[in-house]
């Protein structure tokens, strides 16, 4: 491994090593978008060769990615009107306030304001349009020019084959793979028996250059610049001319570009960008800050490599390469058999990851991963490691195949690989501990005092097999167990009796059934108002439950055939069997035994709530009345004060009740007029309809 953290470090054999390192890695990065280095190694290997470059004046290689665009790695044969540049990077705050400085000193005067926006990770591209349309598009090359791409320009959404305007214009912006396009294009590529994109990247670059083949892969435009328009437009001015013209901007994204006053406004939107990378449909590894004023752009000017008046505040890395040692088997609550990557620990944005999500085997086979692969990892919604895929070309020949179980790995039963997601044949049967700790939870049957050492117990004494036995435990049976004196039989048999009579939403969570939550739990009471109506559902009655498509739809139907002795077992305790007037019709006929109510119109209570037609969301800490109750709870009350709860803001969203740290949810909806209450407003507002205490 070369020395890149410190540049005295660096010999000139050193030196030597990591130029060749460096242009090996960049003609990766900007033809194919493969690499073997991660993005934070390769600026830190940048870096080292600058820092070497200037403490040995005269002795830079040729080759040297230094003020080059694209590191010198790609070239063009299509000129471009006018220079596509690089940019410089900064990577902290202090950075970016000592660069801020030198462009206030080359100006001789502050700058006017600053325009802050997302460093798209994708290709940078021109798209020239004559009389409003589209002729001509071209990748950014060595920045004076570039490669014609046009072929691939109908599969570029968000790049209008014409303007709202007949004008002669060059939009400049970047083509990348949203994370919902990059997963479909692995599906794609893998159903024609092609190696899956390691990235979001990789598949963008090799997408674009793509010719002849038998499918077709969307991906997506960002504008952030033009060549033709109004000179004197402030740069944020600009990107509102681009969406006028029909173009796809950043600015109908949470991270959309705002134009601050000063840089602490600007560092602070850096700081919210950051904040909101995990949410982000598509990838993003910097934040760009710009001087927003056409005067200043001018009067700074460009370098050979970089504009002065705009530099790349970089962020950590969300990918890391790192090496795939094993894969580990563990069973869910619900009989799932979900694999496990066990990885040479690697650091991803301060976090040490050693194990991350694999999915099921189909992924695995789709991926084409081999034990001992260097592979791509990256933290899915800034928490959960996922694999991406591996580094074919770096393989050496000592990777071997991954193993898959032949039977369950927890109790030897058989396996049903009859779906993606493999699953024991006992099904539940094989956890039961599991699910009955997640049954007793909080935001379930919430029986206080079932944790996992009292559900082992209860298990492995032979008294539990599955939910309902809880509902038998006599106190003769809990007296008997180890550490079970009077009082904790007691108030463990009062918390069980309590539980017996939870809303029908908490039961039907409580089953576990897979492809539903808390969320779709409420939805599905909800809608069909008692138990026996909602067993007599087929799919495509459960289907027109908000948020249940077709294929979601006949999995639960499945679960409920598979839990029906369970279910009948409940309703003989009394659990579960509350019944509520349902909010929308079922279409659902009555089952043989005719137990099934009909459902009828949505009850006027709900219609008439003080919610009704709100659609709100809930953030930050929340204070007095409401400082008990658990998000699940939250969600509860809105449901019952006849709103719609959701857990992010949108342009559907109507009221945020923002508590203390509030942070970028309450930024969004500020942005989008949405209005906001306190904790203790939205308690009188709701009063009604607050739990009891």
């Amino acid at each position: 491994m070369l020395p890149m953290n410190d540049a005295a470090l660096l010999t000139p054999g050193d030196y030597a090593d990591a130029v060749t390192a460096a242009v090996r890695a960049s003609a990766a990065y900007y033809t194919d978008g493969g690499t073997p280095l991660g993005d934070d190694e390769y600026d830190a290997l940048l870096r080292a060769i600058a820092a070497y470059e200037e403490a040995h004046p005269g002795e830079a290689l040729p080759d040297s990615p230094t003020g080059k665009v694209a590191g010198g790695a790609v070239e063009g044969d299509v000129p471009h009107s006018v220079p596509m540049l690089s940019l410089d990077n900064v990577f902290s705050a202090e950075e970016l306030a000592e660069w801020a400085a030198g462009l206030e000193r080359r100006l001789g005067r502050p700058v006017a304001a600053w325009c802050v926006e997302p460093k798209l990770d994708g290709l940078a591209v021109a798209a020239r349009y004559r009389a409003g349309r589209l002729q001509r598009l071209i990748t950014r090359g060595d920045g004076l020019a570039g490669e014609d791409i046009s072929h691939a320009a109908d599969a570029v959404l968000g790049l209008p084959a014409a303007l709202a305007e007949p004008v002669d214009v060059e939009l400049r912006g970047e083509v990348l793979l949203t994370r919902e396009q990059f997963e479909h294009a692995n599906e794609v590529r893998t159903a024609h028996g092609a190696v899956p994109f390691a990235n979001p990247r990789n598949g963008a670059a090799g997408t674009l250059r793509a010719k002849d083949r038998p499918y077709r892969v969307e991906l997506t435009f960002f504008g952030y610049d033009a060549v033709g328009l109004d000179d004197d437009l402030p740069h944020s001015a600009l990107l509102e001319r681009l969406a006028a013209l029909g173009a796809n901007t950043a600015a109908a994204t949470a991270a959309r570009p705002l134009r601050c006053a000063t840089l602490a406004e600007a560092q602070q939107r850096i700081e919210e960008i950051a904040a909101l990378r995990p949410a982000l449909p598509f990838g993003i590894d910097g934040v760009v800050v710009k001087a927003d004023s056409a005067a200043d752009q001018r009067d700074a000017g460009s370098g050979s490599r970089a504009p002065r008046w705009a530099v790349a505040r970089k962020l950590a890395a969300e990918h890391k390469v790192t090496r795939l040692l094993d894969v580990e088997w563990n069973v869910g609550r619900t009989g799932i058999i979900a694999p496990r990557a066990v990885l040479e620990p690697v650091v991803i944005d301060g976090v040490t990851v050693t194990y991350a999500t694999l999915h099921n085997p189909a992924d695995i086979t789709r991926r084409g991963l081999m034990l001992g692969d260097q592979v791509f990892v990256y933290r899915a919604g800034d928490v959960i490691p996922r694999v991406e895929a591996p580094l074919v070309d770096e393989r050496t020949g000592d990777e071997r195949p991954i193993v898959f179980p032949g039977s369950c790995p927890r109790c030897g039963d058989a396996i049903d690989t009859t779906e993606q997601r493999w699953r024991c044949a006992r099904g539940r049967n094989c956890q039961a501990v599991a699910s009955v700790i997640y049954a007793a939870g909080r935001d379930q049957l919430d029986i206080e005092g079932l944790g996992g050492t009292r559900a082992v117990q209860l298990v492995e004494a032979g008294l539990v097999t599955d939910l309902a036995d809880l509902f038998s435990l006599t106190r003769e049976q809990l007296l008997a167990l180890e550490r079970m004196g009077d009082t904790s039989t007691d108030n463990l048999l009062a918390a069980i009796e309590t539980a017996r009579s939870r809303p029908l939403n908490r039961v039907f969570c409580a089953l576990g059934v897979r492809g539903t939550g808390r969320t779709m739990s409420r939805r599905i009471a909800a809608h069909f108002g008692s138990m026996a109506a909602i067993r007599a559902a087929d799919a495509d009655t459960l289907a027109a439950v908000d948020g249940i498509g077709a294929e979601k739809a006949r999995v639960i139907v499945a679960e409920l055939a598979e839990l029906a002795p369970l279910l009948d077992r409940l309703a003989a305790r009394g659990v579960g069997t509350t019944v509520t007037a349902p909010r929308a019709p079922a279409t659902a006929g009555a089952r043989a035994d005719g137990d099934a109510p009909r459902a009828e119109a949505a009850p006027a209570a709900a219609a008439a709530g003080p919610l009704a037609g709100e659609a709100v969301v809930v953030t930050g800490s929340m204070t007095g009345p409401l400082a008990a109750l658990s998000r699940n709870e939250m969600n509860e009350l809105i449901e019952r004060a006849g709103g719609k709860a959701s857990s992010s803001v949108s342009k559907r969203t109507t009221l945020l009740v923002a508590g203390e740290k509030a942070g970028s949810k309450r930024a969004r909806a500020e942005e989008l007029g949405v209005r906001i209450v306190t904790p203790d407003d939205f308690a009188v507002l709701v009063a009604d309809h607050l739990p009891e205490v």
